[in-house]
């Protein structure tokens, strides 16, 4: 590939302003480059609770200056799997010296906590890079992929010399530049509900914030799991709680719907007391649909690419969905960095997919393989001694040192060989 001699600073657009938007517009802002997030609602936010970042994802908040105070998290300090019937830890996965072998900590985040966090480091004027400008109520209609020109539904039009579609998993970007999502519901569905601690505790309930844990019930060969994970600094506790999806279909409604305390407890009637007592007084039950979907083919094309959930919707079971939109994020930063961007923005595009597509569609596969089998979930996929461990392929399964012990800037640097000597070899 040509060397980076021809870097020029582009007018990049970013369709969708959510947690995914926002890494990109940081990542492309400090890379030196003019960025428009364009948002379909009235205003940018986050819906849910909990948001999972691991030290993947937590060291480029920290590369790019993010000041990770603002989203209050919770430094997780364990992982644990409790029987589904009795409570009692099965397998438990220590924490406690994560960060002094990863260099960061493992933060769990309330989602509209961490998207004001981003949204404050992309548009403020502190720190390095043009501050990122932000436009609600503009839903993207059509893109010209060759010119970068974006027309929206409310008849505005806008020229970039790039557009980053960070617009979710319903991604109209994805469609528009020729992929039609092969997928199909999940055999689970969710329902996940908020508990407030000091609620909790005043009912003399068990205060789980105290366990700084991600916790897990079932999830051994069954897709009957509760996840409770904290946020807010440990005053919000957020369960997600998976059954089959016979039992409850929420396939076809979306995040905004309702759901009651009784349609949530009704799957488990054998569940753990204590945690079940929890999920009664649950509040804000809101059904998440879980669809599989298979790798695309492409991620980019002409001036256009895609990214997080746009790009590899996965299963949440390796709680990993944030930390590889961060991931993409961090990658077009590189690949569009004074290093490597020659001043080919087609060029560039290529080279983000060719690092980041074999990662996250293996991330991908081993999400949905932990919906039914929480040893594959990272962190207990090194717990090779439990006597409740097993997995499906053992070369294949995903570890913790595999996620965390990744130089996304040396994959760059080798795939940029190999793409040259590729195009060195046609010559």
């Amino acid at each position: 590939m040509p060397s980076a001699t021809g870097w020029r600073r582009l007018d990049i657009a970013i369709v969708g302003g959510g947690v995914g938007g926002l890494a990109a517009a940081i990542s492309l802002r400090r890379a030196g480059h003019v960025v428009t997030i364009y948002e379909r609602a009235e205003f940018a936010g986050e819906v849910g609770a909990s948001i999972s970042c691991a030290a993947n994802g937590t060291r480029w908040l920290h590369e790019w200056g993010v000041d990770v105070s603002k989203g209050d998290p919770v430094v997780l300090r364990q992982l644990i799997n409790r029987d589904w019937k009795t409570g009692e830890p099965v397998n438990v996965f220590d924490l406690s010296d994560y960060e002094e072998k990863w260099g960061y900590v493992y933060n769990m985040f309330h989602r509209q906590h961490m998207h004001a966090m981003l949204m404050s480091c992309a548009t403020q004027e502190a720190g390095e890079g043009v501050p990122a400008k932000l436009i609600v109520n503009h839903k993207c209609s059509t893109i010209e992929l060759d010119t970068g020109t974006i027309t929206f539904e409310n008849g505005v039009t806008a020229q970039h010399d790039a557009v980053v579609g960070a617009d979710g998993i319903g991604s109209s970007v994805r469609t528009i530049i020729g992929i039609t999502p092969e997928k199909k519901p999940a055999s689970s569905s969710c329902l996940h509900a908020n508990v407030d601690t000091a609620t909790a505790v005043k009912l003399g309930l068990v205060d789980y914030s105290k366990d700084g844990a991600i916790e897990y019930w079932g999830g051994q060969n069954s897709v009957d799991k509760i996840v409770l994970s904290p946020c807010n600094g440990g005053s919000l506790l957020s369960y997600y709680c998976f059954f089959p999806r016979e039992k409850g279909d929420y396939a076809n409604q979306n995040w905004n719907s309702e759901a009651t305390v009784d349609e949530l407890v009704a799957p488990y009637p054998e569940l753990d007391s204590r945690v079940l007592n929890h999920l009664k007084i649950g509040t804000d039950v809101k059904p998440w649909r879980l669809w599989v979907h298979e790798p695309y083919p492409w991620w980019q094309k002409g001036v256009v690419c895609i990214m997080g959930d746009a790009a590899h919707p996965m299963m949440p079971d390796q709680s990993q969905g944030a930390c590889m939109a961060i991931e993409d994020a961090a990658c077009l930063g590189i690949v569009f960095g004074r290093k490597h961007f020659s001043g080919d923005v087609r060029e560039a595009l290529g080279l983000y997919e060719a690092v980041r597509k074999p990662r996250a569609t293996k991330v991908q596969a081993a999400s949905a393989r932990a919906r039914e089998n929480i040893n594959e979930r990272i962190g207990f996929s090194s717990n090779t001694t439990n006597s409740l461990y097993k997995v499906k392929d053992e070369k294949n399964k995903l570890t913790i040192e595999e996620m965390n012990s990744y130089d996304m800037y040396l994959d760059v640097a080798e795939r940029v060989g190999i793409m040259g000597d590729s195009v060195t070899a046609r010559l």
